[in-house]
């Protein structure tokens, strides 16, 4: 068996010489495979002296942070879930305040600061608001791995300047850094880190290496003799042992299992009869299959014969289905989860009867804008369903677009889809190919960046521009175009064609979507589903684009034919 992160912890507050103890403090270890998914979280909150209820805030704060992280979706990287939770949690918190009688000052309401930890793999998540700290002691070394939000007006005076519940906003410090067994944690509200002696703290610990609790209990007592005045609470967290990165759980069950051999019509396989194949390339083989109990007729996929020994292609493979079940869209292909147990590897999902985006294409080389306009936004909903849970589906092209017999679109095969939350355990590793088809894959993942919506995004933009034109908007040029310096080179083609009836302010919005850097594409789906429905100002002021961007090719020639027919008339004139 691989090894599982472990930790050791200890944990004390103190009222201290005050009335009630407005800290609060929690630690969650959950069981595999939650474990592994998610990690162990550690959240400490400190109320602020002003407020009579801020205590009823810390406790809040750490209970939503350790309750509701673990019940987000983990195909969420740990900053997405972490920041959604905050922010639900401020929300509550100021809307809390409003309604009280106190709700013109913010410091006496539900207000408080807090910091939290999330080791997951190999990886720490530190998510920081006020002035509680966290450092990590590593050896004898004391690091202070946040800032304090707190702005001093004199020695003697000072206000926090962020805290949680405070404003409608929030803004979070986050910070994400490698870890190594034996690493310890320190959480620490300011009635303990003001007093924090480093030398102190490695001698106590060191002195209570098997109880970190008495250890805690000791650091804070001894704040307390030392005249902290306020309340006193203290978080260790030691690394003893860390995780060898590992695959999702579906993948681990069945990664044991072979594969299966080419299969004929009429052949069988756990209750599925095969009936034809559908398609079959050097990478898998797709057959549609009946599945006899029910008599349902399904689409099984198995993996290639000559990849079986690659063990990272039997991951991406089985990792189509883990992702399948997790989408819930309309224009997403969905999975058949088996009911029985499997002697192979592959891969069940419904039936869609109707033609590829591709063949679709064919059949209707010149499409009015309107149909153009729908079948992008049943794509663009189902690339939101893929968003909303940190995925990319990073091979969006029109073979893997299907159109069903009613008109519905529907997004397929996700062998290429980056999860956010499986990446953060992945092994470190050089530059990643690109997954991709090349044509439309996003301009960054040639120069080996990880990939964002906006890339999606680009592939999106550049079917449309092949919907309405029948052509790409840079030709073969972007899969060419491996440096930053190639890429601003390149020169993007008008859609606009003098046999087509197309607005000139669609090609401003192509144009956009496609842009070589990610950050002048669309920010959002629904922002460049906005532009091709109603007319953008930005684009409609503009003139009409021109010879050079609308043809390339058109103008060199007519530039070239200038230029001969110049030649003729002064070698002419010379003669």
């Amino acid at each position: 068996m691989g090894k599982q992160l472990k930790i050791s912890a200890g944990q004390h507050s103190d009222k201290g010489r005050k009335e009630v103890n407005q800290d609060f403090h929690g630690l969650m270890v959950p069981p595999e495979p939650q474990l592994g998914s998610k990690g162990i979280a550690v959240a400490l909150a400190d109320g602020i002296s002003t407020s009579a209820v801020s205590q009823v805030a810390a406790q809040a704060a750490v209970t939503a942070f350790l309750e509701d992280y673990y019940c987000t979706s983990d195909a969420w990287s740990v900053r997405t879930s972490a920041e959604r939770i905050l922010t639900a949690t401020n929300s509550w918190l100021h809307a809390q305040s409003r309604r009280g009688q106190h709700r013109y000052e913010p410091d006496r309401g539900y207000v408080c600061t807090l910091s939290a930890l999330v080791i997951k793999s190999a990886t720490a998540h530190l998510f920081h608001i006020g002035d509680s700290r966290i450092y990590r002691l590593r050896g004898t070394a004391l690091e202070q791995l946040t800032e304090d939000h707190r702005i001093w007006v004199s020695t003697e005076q000072s206000y926090l300047s962020r805290a949680l519940g405070a404003g409608p906003q929030l803004e979070i410090d986050y910070r994400a850094l490698d870890i190594e067994a034996g690493d310890l944690f320190v959480l620490a509200t300011d009635g303990v880190h003001e007093g924090l002696d480093s030398g102190e703290l490695v001698r106590t610990v060191a002195a209570h290496a098997g109880d970190l609790d008495q250890a805690a209990r000791a650091l804070v007592h001894s704040a307390l003799e030392r005249g902290s005045t306020d309340n006193l609470t203290l978080q260790l967290l030691r690394v003893d042992e860390l995780p060898a990165p590992q695959p999702n759980e579906l993948v681990r069950q069945l990664s044991g299992l072979p594969c299966p051999p080419v299969l004929q019509a009429r052949s069988e396989l756990d209750g599925y009869r095969i009936v034809r194949e559908l398609r079959g390339s050097s990478r898998s083989h797709i057959y549609l299959a009946e599945d006899l109990p029910s008599r349902q007729v399904v689409v099984l996929k198995t993996p290639s014969i000559d990849l079986q020994d690659d063990p990272a292609y039997l991951e991406r493979f089985l990792l189509e289905e883990w992702v399948a079940r997790r989408l819930n869209s309309a224009h997403v292909l969905k999975p058949c989860v088996p009911t029985r147990r499997r002697s192979a590897i592959y891969v069940v999902m419904e039936f869609i009867d109707g033609q590829t985006l591709s063949q679709w294409m064919i059949d209707n080389p010149r499409p009015d804008l309107e149909t153009v306009r729908g079948l992008v936004e049943q794509i663009a909903r189902g690339l939101l369903a893929f968003h909303r849970l940190d995925m990319l589906h990073q091979d969006l092209r029109p073979e893997n677009i299907m159109i069903d017999t009613t008109g519905t679109v529907k997004i397929i095969d996700f062998g290429s889809t980056r999860v956010a939350g499986l990446a953060e355990t992945a092994a470190p590793g050089g530059r990643e190919d690109v997954l991709g088809t090349l044509q439309y894959a996003a301009p960054e993942y040639f120069l080996g960046e990880t990939g964002t919506p906006r890339s999606d995004l680009f592939s999106l933009g550049v079917i449309t521009y092949q919907m309405l034109s029948g052509r790409l908007p840079y030709g073969a040029q972007v899969a060419r175009a491996r440096s930053r310096a190639a890429q601003n080179k390149l020169v993007y083609e008008s859609v606009l064609d003098e046999t087509r009836e197309i607005p000139v302010w669609i090609d401003g919005v192509l144009r956009r979507a496609v842009h070589p850097q990610p950050l002048k594409r669309y920010a959002e789906l629904s922002e460049y589903l906005q532009d091709l429905r109603v007319p953008n100002r930005e684009f409609l002021s503009r003139s009409r684009p021109p010879l050079i961007e609308r043809s390339p090719v058109l103008f060199w020639k007519g530039l070239s034919l200038i230029l001969a027919v110049l030649v003729v008339v002064l070698l002419a004139s010379h003669a």
